[in-house]
């Protein structure tokens, strides 16, 4: 099969964890005899030093005929006081809204190896097997009116949070489809008892839930979602959310897994005549500046993005098979970077994912 993916590194550690990803997706396509085309851009505050714009014209065009994307991470503290619309993030809302991926699929699983690097006890978190599916280009994240602004001498902020019957559908299907494929559990996350928008996300997704009766629906409210997950994450299986609460809750997934380094993403929106997802394939965790060009940055979040991209763009589900496999041997055996073991201990960035190729094979 041919493949043709766009490389985007990006910031901080981006470059180090993607160049693992790609070793990986290298080896892969070896073994199995495809042909990989990989193309690289720019995004981010790597985008802005050499292009001035945190989302290049030429990024946009070479994801375009991309197949799928691969993205390291965006940001970076030298542009923390720009305003919103100049800063390194801006890219990444505006390639997600390029792609038209507006589901992103975040897995939290807690390996039996690992379960000491979770603070939390042993008995709490094992067991927790869960998908996080967070609608991706709506929400308070892309509404409008917004800004900060002034008037009679009194200054103020406005984010506005908007979502169609068409958005939270879409979505919705995505979360149910992946639950049939699961335990048949969806659980989807409101705020209903005080914002409007909640109710009415409650009421859409109750209707969609019609067309999937061997689905079971709860719905939670956000906050009692998030102690949850603490309490009881076993009783998740598919968690439905809206952008904000997604994002949040998605980070918490990382204390459940162990590391947030573990958390790969796959964000995918419409169908190719093949079946197969429109793309962008990240990382949960951010560019950590504080250990960039160090070495040390935890790659299999990002080589778990790999499995997922074959997996949804190019339904290689043998191939992604075998990524994770590898990736549960590395975790059980090592070699760790020093986020899942003491520094001591600890291997680099590219220790692990030439382990992740051998254990592959």
């Amino acid at each position: 099969m041919r493949l043709k993916v766009l490389v985007l590194g990006g910031d901080g550690i981006g470059p180090e964890v993607t160049a693992e990803a790609v070793r990986v997706l290298e080896h892969v396509a070896r073994r199995w005899g495809h042909e990989l085309e990989l193309m690289e851009g720019l995004i981010g505050g790597v985008a802005i030093r050499q292009k001035g714009h945190p989302l290049p014209e030429e990024t946009v065009r070479m994801a375009e005929q991309a197949d799928a994307t691969l993205l390291g991470a965006v940001g970076s503290p030298e542009f923390d006081d720009l305003p919103p619309d100049r800063r390194p993030e801006k890219g990444l809302l505006g390639i997600r809204k390029v792609l038209g991926v507006y589901a992103n699929l975040r897995p939290v699983k807690a390996y039996p190896s690992l379960l000491d690097a979770s603070p939390l006890k042993n008995e709490r978190v094992a067991g927790t097997d869960l998908i996080i599916v967070r609608e991706l280009t709506g929400g308070i994240y892309y509404g409008t009116p917004r800004g900060i602004f002034q008037s009679d001498g009194s200054e103020y902020a406005v984010n506005t949070e908007v979502y169609t019957r068409e958005e939270i559908e879409r979505v919705a299907r995505v979360a149910f489809e992946l639950a049939r494929q699961r335990r048949r559990k969806l659980t989807s996350v409101d705020k209903s008892n005080v914002l409007e928008v909640s109710q009415f996300w409650r009421r859409v997704v109750t209707t969609v839930a019609r067309e999937y009766p061997d689905v079971t629906l709860e719905h939670i409210l956000v906050d009692n979602c998030a102690m949850q997950l603490i309490l009881n994450p076993q009783r998740f299986d598919v968690l439905l959310t809206p952008n904000m609460f997604g994002d949040i809750l998605s980070d918490e997934g990382a204390v459940l897994a162990g590391s947030i380094g573990l958390l790969a993403s796959a964000s995918i929106g419409a169908r190719r005549p093949s079946g197969a997802w429109v793309g962008l394939y990240e990382p949960v965790h951010g560019s950590a500046p504080d250990i960039a060009g160090k070495g040390i940055a935890n790659p299999l979040a990002a080589i778990g993005s790999v499995a997922a991209m074959l997996q949804y763009s190019f339904g290689l589900r043998e191939e992604a098979a075998a990524i994770e496999r590898a990736i549960e041997t590395v975790l059980q055996s090592g070699p760790w970077t020093p986020d899942l073991r003491p520094p001591g201990r600890a291997a680099t960035t590219t220790e692990v994912g030439q382990a992740v190729c051998d254990a592959i094979g």
